[in-house]
């Protein structure tokens, strides 16, 4: 049986290689896999004009130089908000979604406490470099979740972009308007990957809202991990258990 073909977008943070890499072993030569970093990155600052449709007609270059018509679309975090904005777009590319704790699922029917949460996440531009990204991980995690520790040495160069990307991000998520019904439309298998210990006023309501869109809809709890403890990399062998039966339920889906 041919393998997957898959494309996965990696969070504002980690690039591609590093967010995947134990994922992309687990699941071994069941794919054929592209583990493509954002657009946003490609340069020392975000390009002119990027939005998340910047991200997904990247998505769709990788796939047309790969002469792939159609394929599986996954991503966490910032790149899970950029596939939900290529599956309103382009929704005949895709086979099926997995959605790693997406950043951002649209402005609709939010709760109280996501809204609260999220006027939080604006006043982080006013605190200095050194404290923001403290901040920003923070907000995602429950109180009593475990933030890892930062890695030994000096930071990677491209560490130094990250701060501007985030902010990136929280502009798109300010100003883009996400397409709720041509989400609704989209009948191929959902997955959401939810990590038990992240927020729930931001992860919990973005899996809970994204449930009552999309009408084949899965939505799989991973109980002591979260944004940053991800379970598609604290846990890849299961993870890559999940994928497989969903890409395949998707691939019997089309056959019939």
């Amino acid at each position: 049986m041919e393998p997957f073909r898959v494309i996965l977008l990696p969070g504002s943070v980690l690039p591609a290689g590093p967010a995947y890499g134990a994922l992309l072993a687990a699941l071994g030569g069941t794919v054929e896999a592209v583990a493509k970093d954002l657009e946003l990155y490609a340069g020392d600052t975000p390009p002119p004009g990027w939005s998340l449709d910047t991200e997904a007609d990247g998505v769709l270059r990788e796939a047309d130089a790969r002469g792939w018509d159609t394929f599986h679309l996954l991503g966490y975090s910032g790149g899970g908000a950029a596939a939900l904005a290529l599956t309103a777009r382009h929704p005949e590319r895709l086979l099926s979604l997995a959605l790693l704790e997406p950043a951002w699922a649209g402005t609709w029917d939010w709760s109280p406490e996501h809204t609260r949460l999220w006027h939080r996440y604006g006043e982080l531009g006013d605190l200095p470099q050194e404290e923001f990204m403290a901040a920003f991980m923070r907000l995602q995690v429950k109180p009593d979740a475990v933030l890892p520790p930062p890695p030994p040495g000096p930071p990677p160069p491209w560490m130094a972009r990250r701060p501007a990307g985030i902010s990136a991000f929280l502009h798109a998520f300010n100003t883009y308007a996400l397409d709720r019904g041509k989400l609704a439309a989209f009948d191929k298998p959902v997955l959401f990957v939810l990590g038990g210990m992240s927020s729930p006023d931001e992860q919990g309501d973005n899996a809970g809202r994204l449930a009552r869109v999309f009408p084949d809809f899965r939505l799989e709890v991973f109980p002591g991990k979260h944004h940053f403890d991800p379970p598609h990399r604290a846990e890849p062998e299961r993870v890559a258990a999940l994928l497989g039966a969903h890409w395949a339920r998707a691939r019997a889906q089309a056959a019939s």
